[in-house]
């Protein structure tokens, strides 16, 4: 029997894991699989060695303060690999850490094909990095059709597969009506899936709210979230007094919330992705601690944060970000197209235009494909 060790380092990493999987699953059964996962893989029958938990670790300082923590975490993931002894290492986004594993398997077991998804974004900073990943991994499946000249450029192979998260979702039959009450319209809001972000971002976005309650009395804020983080939102929630808002973690409750939305608060990141994709109008928020940001913001080669407005080398969707991800600000914003028609639509319509370049109906089943041609 065939064997796989997938590798991720946070949720985003195990949603898109899944996706590829699940397709690979469905085409071949006789693979036996172990790895470092979350709750979709989970959900797939897949163990995971330990909680994901261990190794998401958000921004330089937190890497650096916790390096020793994070070099025992590796060193004991590849003992792991290498005792499971698989075909292939399939490793999914978080490069600190995945990267960093297939690295020193491939050393240790060269044997061992290393399949990497989510190409480590070398268009916005470290170039280089391209023939440093040549020398360890066997194949790059890049999410967005621009990456694939910077490693053809270096001969390292690569495939480019679109987005799995943009794929046509089978139409769930869900009510909502449990959850939204009054005939509400639904606000979405995504605070991030580390406790690091929650813990920054929900007090501003309290504060958001409170402020959207004075003058809109017509909306339900529904926070997104993950099953680990889920409870202690809602408690956050009920101990803030909101009475028109929830936490919600089950995926397909969370696709139909959206799609029936009227807009979306987000935390910069993939789900931005899923947000245009569900053709919901929204805006981008993020901080970080203010020595993270000065590196990044040395490092970094683009102006924008959020890949709509990279491709398109315009805001097309607001992003507020570091000091100007504060209350008042996104209030002022989502106030502002609310009250904008021909705003929310040009943003709806722009954004479909890039996101179709990203689009593949068959991404999963490309990826999957690629990952059977090295058994």
């Amino acid at each position: 029997m065939k064997k796989i060790f997938i590798l991720t380092g946070e949720p985003s990493g195990d949603k898109l894991a899944s996706k590829v999987i699940a397709q690979l699953k469905a085409s071949k059964s006789d693979i036996e699989y172990l790895s470092v996962g979350g709750e979709h893989l989970k959900a797939l029958g897949i163990r995971s060695l330990y909680d994901l938990k261990e190794v998401t670790y958000l921004g330089f300082t937190r890497v650096i303060l916790n390096v020793f923590k994070i070099k025992k975490k590796i060193s004991e993931t590849v003992k792991e690999i290498i005792k499971f002894k698989p075909d292939i290492l399939f490793s999914v986004d978080s490069p600190d850490f995945t990267l960093r594993v297939a690295k020193e398997v491939k050393k240790k077991d060269p044997n061992i094909k290393t399949i990497h998804f989510v190409a480590p974004q070398v268009w916005i900073w470290r170039e280089y990095r391209v023939k440093q990943l040549k020398s360890f991994l066997d194949h790059v499946l890049l999410l967005f059709p621009f990456e694939k000249k910077y490693f053809d450029k270096e001969d390292m192979q690569s495939t480019f597969t679109g987005h799995p998260l943009l794929e046509e979702q089978s139409k769930s039959k869900i009510n909502i009506s449990e959850i939204i009450k009054e005939n509400k319209k639904i606000f979405s809001i995504y605070p991030g899936s580390r406790l690091s972000e929650i813990k920054v971002l929900t007090p501003i976005l309290f504060k958001f709210i409170k402020k959207m309650n004075k003058k809109y009395k017509d909306l339900f804020f529904i926070f997104h979230s993950t099953s680990e983080h889920v409870q202690l939102i809602q408690n956050l929630l009920l101990s803030n007094g909101f009475k028109n808002c929830a936490s919600i973690a089950d995926e397909k409750v969370k696709s139909c919330i959206l799609k029936s939305s009227i807009f979306a608060v987000a935390k910069s990141g993939t789900i931005s992705l899923e947000i245009c994709n569900a053709k919901i109008p929204s805006i981008i928020i993020y901080k970080i601690g203010i020595i993270n940001f000065f590196i990044i913001k040395m490092l970094v080669k683009v102006k924008f944060a959020n890949i709509i407005n990279i491709t398109a080398n315009e805001e097309i969707i607001p992003e507020l970000l570091q000091s100007n991800c504060n209350p008042e600000n996104i209030y002022n914003t989502v106030d502002k197209l609310l009250s904008d028609k021909n705003a929310l639509e040009k943003q709806v319509t722009k954004s479909q235009e890039i996101i179709d370049n990203f689009k593949n109906e068959k991404s999963s089943e490309i990826a999957s494909s690629v990952i059977k041609n090295y058994f």
